[in-house]
Formats: structure tokens, sequence, C-alpha cells
């Protein structure tokens, strides 16, 4: 990861907890402890963290109504080639005319390249997948109505009885905060909301997560494991990963990426 990456992710963590840790730092950028502890030293005397022992602390706490969660932006560029690869097996499962829903993120964003030749129905919550798609694409694109949240570019309606209870589709596909043996976890209680509300208007549930995903935590859960079908990600799981998977019964894809590859292939398919 580079240097400009590393930072972006630190300047989001030290927002979503007390302390940024630099194990958890490490864990997220795998990087090694001596460059994090550099990188928030330098973040430090450019005044944009302060470093404390063991890490750092934002200078200021986020303002209330921001949304909990790394801004779109700082996301888009981390762990490139893993997001590109997964969504491009993620679009491989889908037939040409059936119903989907994208909900927003930036491993679900990169599903947007590979659908310029398909004809789908998509339901989608984010903002940019949705120009994205209008502009390079014959997909047809709905949307519910509500509030775009700047932070993280996706819509979410305050309402009940929006236009996505009149969706119903094939398949979901949704990013994440992190995975663990508790099922899929964000970080803001109003976008699991809009989550957990599209969750019912589809015949499937497909997680897209780099391998990164398996080692960060948060205190609020999407859904369990036994509501995920299939989890697709890259072969930078771990074996005890993997049997958490299988044995919660999730179909598990995993993906290939090289510098030379970005696009990615498929590496293995376990059921």
């Amino acid at each position: 990861m580079h240097e400009r990456e590393r930072h972006d992710v630190i300047l989001a963590t030290v927002q979503e907890s007390p302390v940024a840790t630099v194990q958890r730092l490490v864990e997220l950028t795998q990087s090694s402890e001596a460059t994090i502890r550099r990188d928030i030293a330098a973040l430090h005397l450019q005044k944009r963290v302060r470093r404390v022992r063991g890490g750092a602390v934002a200078l200021a706490a986020a303002p209330f109504h921001v949304m909990a969660g790394r801004p779109f932006s700082d996301r888009m560029m981390i762990n490139m080639e893993q997001k590109q690869a997964i969504a491009e097996r993620a679009v491989a499962l889908c037939t040409d005319n059936e119903p989907i829903i994208i909900n927003g993120g930036t491993t679900t964003f990169q599903m947007v390249p590979f659908l310029r030749d398909r004809r789908l129905q998509i339901f989608t919550n984010s903002f940019p997948i949705a120009e994205a798609l209008l502009k390079q694409s014959q997909n047809t694109v709905m949307m519910p109505g509500g509030t775009i949240y700047r932070e993280i570019n996706i819509i979410l309606s305050p309402f009940e009885n929006d236009v996505s209870r009149n969706f119903s589709a094939r398949r979901m596909f949704i990013g994440g905060q992190g995975v663990s043996h508790l099922g899929l976890m964000e970080t803001d209680p109003l976008l699991i909301q809009a989550e957990q509300k599209l969750l019912g208007q589809a015949d499937e549930l497909v997680v897209l997560v780099d391998s990164t995903k398996f080692s960060v935590r948060s205190s609020l859960i999407v859904c369990g494991l036994d509501q995920v079908s299939t989890l697709i990600t890259d072969t930078g799981i771990s074996d005890d990963t993997r049997t958490m998977l299988l044995d919660a019964g999730v179909r598990l894809i995993t993906v290939e990426t090289t510098a030379r590859d970005v696009a990615g292939r498929v590496s293995g398919v376990a059921q």
C-alpha cells in the first residue's frame, strides 16, 4: 500500500475509534509497525492527527451529522486490484435481464465497468454507481428516494414504505466494514437500517470483501453469516477464515490478482 493510501486509512480510523492503535493500523494496511509509526509521526507534524502512546487520535471529533465510516473518496483506491477482481467475478454471476440490487460501496462500485455490455434491471442506493451506469451502460437503473450522504455517496430514505419495497431482486451485492464469525459488520446504525431493509428484497445475498476485511471489527452487525449465500474475496484469506465461512454454509469464491492482471481471474471455488 502506498504512503498516501496508508495516510487515508489512518485518518479515517482515528475518526472511528477513540484511539487508532499501531497494531490495528498494521493489520488494516498490511504494513510494518515501523512504517505505521513513521506515518503517524508525519501526520502529527502536519497537524492532521495527534500522536499518543501506542497509536494516534483525531484532533477533533467528527461532526455529529457526518456518517460514521471512511469517506468514499478515501477508500476508493485502497486494495484496488482486489476490488476489481472481486467485482468482475460478481458480475459473472449475473444473467441478462434479471433484477439485482447493488448496495453502495467502493468494491461494488468496481462492478460498473463489467456491467457496460450487460442488460440488467439494477436497483442501487449509490449515487456514483447509478450515475456511472447511466453514462456507461444500457442497464435499467432504479434508485430510492431520500437524502444523499456525501461522506459515503449513498442515498438513504427515512421512510419505511419507499420504492425499495417494490423491487424484488435475484441477488443483492453488498460490501462491508468487516466480516467475522458474527457476520457482516458496518459502522453506522442508519446505514445498517437501510441495508437490512434491502436484504429482504433479494433471493440471495452476495458479499464482496477483500481479505483485509476479515481483520476489521465493528460493534454493529448487518446480518449473520447464515444469511450470506455467497462471499467473494481474494486469495489472501487465512485457512481459519476459509474454514469459518465454509462451516457457516457460505459459498466461497476466491479470486487471484497480480500487478499485471488487474481484472483478476478466478482461482478457486469452494462450496
